[in-house]
């Protein structure tokens, strides 16, 4: 069994604005805005989604292969992915340039601002998936390259595999035509709610008729969780599960689906994998940085059974 993680590959420098952003916006000149927010931190740390992915996976005893590139300057963030056992041979290195830079401000009340430098990210992948097994892999299409995000879904319906839409930050460069090309004959779109209000407008389908394309539509709510709702009429609210303080809000949503991914690929329906989601979730938000969060199977197992009841049996011998 594979899982392949495709996406961004990226150092995050985190920083945090003592303050709220609205409170030094003016609504009336966002025609003509012009602010500068005095941070009181920063600090760099390794991210990009497909990493953020496969790092939560490896946490859950998974070893997804990432489809990405990086730069020049990869090698340290390269030897703390082999030190969680997980494989290298999907990510292209260049010499030429730097990896992806991503600067991310957050404020008081969890909103972000982030600025994006794309490095390697403007190349695509070059992995030759030399083992494609489409009865046992999954694969996810998380926000990266803009060539590999409208190229894979293809490859993956020709080749039977399974696999996650999350377009999420490249939505802006996605036309109508790659979201609806890469929604259709996928397993599941996942996004939060404003990222679905985007591809409404942009593909100008509605959410059931965007359920006519694929299989299921999660959709994150933050604190209030997860609406997943699936082309059979399901319809089911997954609750956030509580951390045991908020540090960072950064890097939860792909650690919630990392859990989710962790379910599925165990033969877990997706509402109740979506659960195994929200307690991944729980854990990033308690550190700042996308990777630095730390548990064991035992560790996971009481939060999700406080939260949810006991852990699913397919489940219950999940490596540590």
């Amino acid at each position: 069994m594979a899982i392949y993680v495709s996406g961004s590959l990226a150092f995050d420098r985190i920083m945090t604005f003592p303050g709220n952003f609205q409170d030094h916006i003016l609504m009336d000149k966002l025609h003509m805005i012009n602010v500068s927010f005095m941070v009181d931190c920063m600090d760099e740390r390794r991210g990009g989604c497909a990493g953020n992915i496969a790092y939560s996976l490896a946490l859950l005893g998974e070893k997804p292969v990432i489809v990405a590139a990086a730069g020049r300057d990869f090698e340290p963030y390269a030897a703390a992915l082999a030190a969680k056992g997980l494989p290298l041979e999907g990510i292209r290195r260049d010499a030429e340039v730097f990896t992806a830079l991503c600067y991310i401000t957050t404020d008081l009340n969890s909103n972000q601002i982030t600025g994006f430098y794309p490095g390697a990210m403007s190349l695509a992948a070059d992995y030759a998936f030399p083992s494609v097994d489409a009865d046992r892999d999954m694969a996810i299409i998380s926000p990266g390259n803009v060539d590999d995000m409208r190229r894979l879904p293809a490859f993956y319906r020709e080749k039977g595999v399974p696999y996650i839409f999350d377009p999420g930050q490249q939505l802006p460069v996605l036309g109508k035509d790659d979201l609806l090309s890469a929604i259709e004959g996928s397993f599941a779109c996942v996004t939060n709610d404003y990222e679905l209000n985007m591809i409404c407008k942009a593909t100008g389908k509605s959410e059931d008729e965007l359920l006519g394309r694929t299989l299921w539509l999660v959709t994150t709510l933050g604190a209030d969780g997860a609406l997943v709702r699936g082309a059979d009429g399901t319809e089911v609210r997954i609750p956030a599960v509580p951390p045991r303080e908020v540090v960072d809000p950064t890097g939860a949503g792909d650690a919630h689906r990392a859990g989710m991914i962790k379910g599925l690929v165990h033969g877990l329906p997706l509402p109740e994998a979506a659960r195994l989601g929200s307690v991944s979730a729980s854990f990033a938000l308690e550190k700042l940085g996308t990777q630095e969060h730390e548990y064991d199977m035992h560790q996971f197992r009481q939060r999700y059974e406080d939260a949810f009841g006991p852990l699913p049996a397919c489940l219950s011998g999940g490596k540590k």
